[in-house]
Formats: C-alpha cells, sequence, structure tokens
C-alpha cells in the first residue's frame, strides 16, 4: 500500500520505519521547516524502548540514553535529602533498561532510519478526503497527495483528529484541557552542584519541581514545573527571569541549575494541556497515533512511550489482519484507546497530586517521600508500563 504518515515526531517517524518494513510505500508530510521538536528530552522508559529494539535502533538508542542509575526527590527549601533509590528494579521487572534522551537526536536518529528524501517538512496539512478507495491530503501550498491509507501523527492540534471525530464537517470540536501549569525545560552540561551524574533528581516544594534526569554527551535534561494561569505573556528577552522569580530562595542546587542556564542555546516554556480520552480514532481509511489520539500531560513520562506502542500495534494490525484496510485500523484503535486513555487519566491524577491544587494532598505527597525506600515509587512506574503490546515480546522487524 501507499500510505502517508502526517507529522514527523517520534511517533510518526517510528510509524513510517516500521511500514516501511513490512513493505508499504510510505511518504511522510510536516509543517515544521527543520528539525526543532518541541522539548529537549523525554523519558524512554522500558515499554518505549523496546518498539526502539523491535524496529533494529536498540544499540543507537542506548548510545543515546543517559545512565540513569538511581532517583532522588530533595526538599526545594533547604537541598536535603528526602528519599534516595535504584531504578534497577524497573529494568528487572520490565526486561528493558529505561533511557532519558534528547529528543532531537532520537527524532534526527528515527528521520535519517527512515529516509530523510522521503520526508518533506515546511508541508502543512490543511484538509483530508477519503472517497473509500483512497485518501487525499490537501496542504496549505495548494499541492495534494493521495494514498491508501492516511495516518495522523500530527500533534495535539490535529487537523487528522477533526477529520476523524467529524469536526471539519462542523461536528464538535475535541478540545483540549489546561493542566495547571506551565514547564520550562532545556539542556545543560551535566553539574555534580545540582544532582550526581547518574541520577534523577528532583527538588519538589510549594507545589512546584525543579529536576535534572541524565542524557548523553555528559548533559542534564532539565525542568521546573511552575503552577499558573494559562496565557500569561513570555517572550525571548524574559529568558530565565520568571524561573529566578518562582524558585528564590530555593536551595543551593537549584540556584546552580539556573545559574547554568543559557536561554539562547536551550530553554523551552511549555503551558501544560491534555485531552480527555476518546475513543474515536479511525474514520474509514485514516488513522490517529501519538498526542493525535492522545494528548497527555508528562507527569508519569509516558507520552513518547504510548505514540511508540501505537507504532507497534499498528504496524501488526495492518501484517496480521487482511479483511480490509478499514477492518485493520479498527483494529488497532479498539486496542490501543483503553489503555492509552487510562494513562492519560493517570498523568492528570499525578499532576493534581504534584502541584499543590489540593495544598493538604501535596503535602501529604511529600510526606510519603521522606524516607521513602521506593518501592511505592518503582511499582508505579512498572504499573505504567504493565500491559503495554510490546510485553508480547516479539522480535526485531
Amino acid at each position: 500500500m501507499r500510505i502517508i504518515v502526517i507529522g514527523a515526531g517520534v511517533g510518526g517517524t517510528s510509524a513510517a520505519i516500521a511500514l516501511q518494513r513490512l513493505g508499504h510505500d510510505v511518504v511522510v508530510y510536516d509543517r515544521m521547516r527543520e528539525n526543532k521538536p518541541v522539548g529537549a528530552a523525554l523519558s524512554l522508559w522500558s515499554n518505549g524502548v523496546k518498539v526502539l529494539n523491535w524496529l533494529g535502533l536498540g544499540e543507537q538508542v542506548a548510545a543515546l540514553g543517559g545512565a540513569m542509575e538511581d532517583m532522588a526527590y530533595l526538599d526545594g527549601h533547604t537541598g536535603a535529602e528526602m528519599c534516595r533509590f535504584s531504578l534497577a528494579p524497573v529494568t528487572a521487572a520490565t526486561g528493558q533498561r529505561p533511557y532519558p534522551v534528547a529528543r532531537a537526536d532520537l527524532q534526527r536518529l528515527l528521520m535519517e532510519t527512515f529516509g530523510t528524501a522521503n520526508i518533506h517538512l515546511g508541508k502543512q496539512m490543511v484538509a483530508v478526503a477519503d472517497d473509500g478507495e483512497q485518501v487525499t491530503a490537501t496542504f496549505a501550498d495548494g499541492s495534494t497527495d493521495t494514498a491508501d491509507l492516511l495516518l495522523g501523527a500530527d500533534g495535539a492540534r490535529s487537523i487528522t483528529r477533526d477529520h476523524v471525530t467529524g469536526a471539519d464537517e462542523d461536528g464538535p470540536r475535541i478540545e483540549r484541557t489546561y493542566s495547571g501549569y506551565t514547564n520550562f525545560n532545556g539542556l545543560i552540561a551535566a553539574d555534580t552542584a545540582v544532582g550526581p551524574k547518574n541520577q534523577w533528581t528532583t527538588y519538589v516544594a510549594e507545589g512546584k519541581r525543579a529536576a535534572v534526569m541524565p542524557v548523553a554527551d555528559g548533559r542534564f535534561y532539565f525542568w521546573f514545573d511552575v503552577p499558573q494561569p494559562a496565557g500569561l505573556p513570555y517572550g525571548p528577552t524574559d529568558g530565565t527571569a520568571p524561573l529566578e522569580e518562582a524558585f528564590a530562595g530555593w536551595a543551593p542546587g537549584v540556584q546552580a541549575l539556573l545559574a547554568a542556564i543559557d536561554p539562547q542555546r536551550s530553554l523551552n516554556r511549555v503551558e501544560i494541556w491534555d485531552i480527555d480520552p476518546f475513543h474515536t480514532w479511525t474514520r474509514g481509511r485514516v488513522a490517529l497515533l501519538g498526542d493525535a489520539a492522545h494528548n497527555t500531560a508528562p507527569d508519569i513520562g509516558q507520552g513518547a512511550c504510548l505514540a511508540l506502542e501505537d507504532t507497534f500495534a499498528l504496524a501488526i494490525s495492518l501484517a496480521t489482519n487482511t479483511v480490509s484496510v478499514e477492518d485493520s485500523l479498527r483494529r488497532y484503535a479498539a486496542a490501543r484507546s483503553e489503555r492509552a486513555g487510562e494513562l492519560v487519566l493517570r498523568a492528570r491524577a499525578r499532576g493534581d497530586e504534584t502541584h499543590g491544587y489540593d495544598a493538604a494532598r501535596t503535602a501529604a505527597w511529600y510526606d510519603s517521600l521522606r524516607g521513602a525506600d521506593g518501592s511505592g515509587i518503582i511499582r508505579g512506574i512498572v504499573g505504567n508500563i504493565t500491559g503495554s503490546p510490546v510485553n508480547l515480546g516479539v522480535g526485531t522487524l
């Protein structure tokens, strides 16, 4: 089949690789003009890494990943250690080590593996038409392309989703929900003044978080969560000023992190939104994947992993079901929407607990961290991985 993929992010490019290796003629379109992904890095938990292993990229992904051995929570005001524990039980329980990775590095690997000649940037899709035999995508420049199947991996503001759910025909549009906080993130050189170079270190207080994770090449991925209203003004010249205000008086490690940030080099500001789970993922020969289907807050680190799970399930469905394209897509959606929706709600609940919306609830969470052996946190992490379709354990594609 000829397949159009809209979106060259992690979900779109991983799906393109899988479908190409199944023998399909695949082409990818994306509105971005160069590889500038939103967000500096991402968490590849064991379920996401396993999909990349299945695609034959295990060694390359391991080389991009940070050596994250331990996890620790510190009091944001004093820097005192609340708890510290090994993440080795996650690997033992799941059969795969997790890796934090720089998003641009992973996206570059996926794009190059698929083949950049078949990725067309600067192409914004504005309409989808499905006549029952073929699907046609129309782009903002007036050009079109036609295929047997169209996969919408076009993110939280998906045009494909509007088609699938009927919003492009005056039906109700699925709207995003503000999660209540803004995330600032980027990359810095790893610095032991902030935390050990092999540790996921998180400072917590006042419903705010400041954290670092190790990624390849001696770098930390950092992020700050700041509960605040949506729509506050922010421009490039503001730099770290909002962070310096929000984290004034915090522990020396947080001040060292703030001092290490070069806003001109690596600092992103993202309001965090999600979408209520929905189960209309396909319409005829068109299907959704990734954030287009299950836009989630990052509070459990499963956004990219869910997109990779979608890739696995979609490829398996197309490879094994032969009644029709439409039937294969429906089976893919049926296998995915319930689990994805559950993790969206799990991330939302986690964010509600950690960001101080209910002061007593967040204070209770802080209390639970003090002296914790990590077993409860490990259970939560492994619980997010349990039920992944990749746990079927199939071999390399």
